[in-house]
């Protein structure tokens, strides 16, 4: 078993083509054949199967593509965290965020931190909570900004910062909790769980409308389209100019921490960052209070 069989493999199962695969990894479709005909000879099972033009899973083949993600992470934390240890200044950093985090908190904090650590390699994966917690989970990435880490994936939280959720609409919208329409994030989303649980728990059922991202949502919450639940934060500029107002709704404003997450054993560079994201003078006013101690998301007795 060798990685670039796993890698093509993996590949393979994102892109649901060979060609996809391909194409990702920068090499010929027969390479890319040839490594995951060779990793099923070496397992004696079928990973994949055709489906139409292109390919999808086995069963069998959905349960190793999970353990093959977790290998290739490790391998790649392992590599980072053997060649940091001397100079975690010139290493890597794999950070991931919710969309909103991503488009509100961590730049800022990204620029300070590559300003005092410009040696330091960054990438960034923005997405909905479910994503980056999986990819966090599975060695992809180092380090998630967003909220309350899952349970049974041995997540750490390294710090906290406050975060509220209000729902806005715009100025003049008659707004009636169960009747104007709700306007929702994507499935996978974080608020938009969270909104589904307001809306049962005040017990209505408004029209709702689902929308691709959470720019989308502000955007169509300032046209008048809707209510939506978001974090202050993220609308600070729209509330202070008149664009959106808050709405009193039962049970709200709702408490999300952001929570800077991990996994057990962060690289030197990951604690680099998040000892910026605990220093007063580096964080500014995006800056994440310590917990009492790590905070490791346990699986449910």
């Amino acid at each position: 078993m060798t990685w670039a069989r796993l890698r093509s493999f993996v590949a393979v199962a994102d892109q649901g083509s060979v060609r996809g695969a391909a194409v990702s990894l920068s090499v010929t479709e027969s390479a890319v054949s040839a490594a995951v005909a060779a990793l099923q000879d070496e397992l004696g099972a079928a990973l994949v199967e055709r489906q139409g033009r292109g390919l999808r899973l086995t069963e069998a083949g959905v349960v190793y593509a999970d353990y093959a993600r977790r290998i290739l992470g490790l391998l790649d934390e392992g590599a980072s965290a053997a060649t940091q240890g001397s100079d975690p200044e010139a290493g890597t950093l794999r950070l991931g965020a919710v969309t909103t985090a991503g488009e509100y908190l961590l730049p800022s904090l990204l620029a300070s931190f590559l300003a005092r650590h410009p040696r330091v390699e960054v990438t960034l994966e923005v997405g909905v909570r479910d994503r980056v917690h999986e990819l966090v989970s599975t060695h992809q990435l180092d380090l998630v900004i967003g909220g309350r880490p899952p349970r049974g994936q041995g997540l750490v939280s390294r710090g906290v910062r406050p975060n509220s959720l209000v729902v806005v609409a715009a100025p003049g919208l008659r707004a009636d909790v169960a009747s104007t329409p709700w306007l929702l994030r994507e499935p996978g989303s974080g608020t938009r769980a969270t909104t589904l649980g307001l809306l049962d728990a005040l017990q209505v059922d408004p029209p709702r409308l689902a929308l691709g991202s959470h720019g989308a949502v502000v955007a169509s919450a300032t046209l008048g389209l809707g209510l939506a639940l978001v974090s202050e934060d993220a609308v600070g500029r729209q509330l202070a100019a008149g664009e959106l107002v808050v709405v009193p709704v039962a049970g709200t404003p709702l408490s999300r921490p952001w929570h800077a997450v991990t996994g057990p054993a962060p690289t030197a560079t990951t604690r680099l960052f998040c000892s910026h994201l605990l220093d007063q003078d580096a964080a500014g006013d995006h800056l994440f209070r310590r917990t009492s101690q790590p905070r490791r998301a346990r699986a449910p007795s």
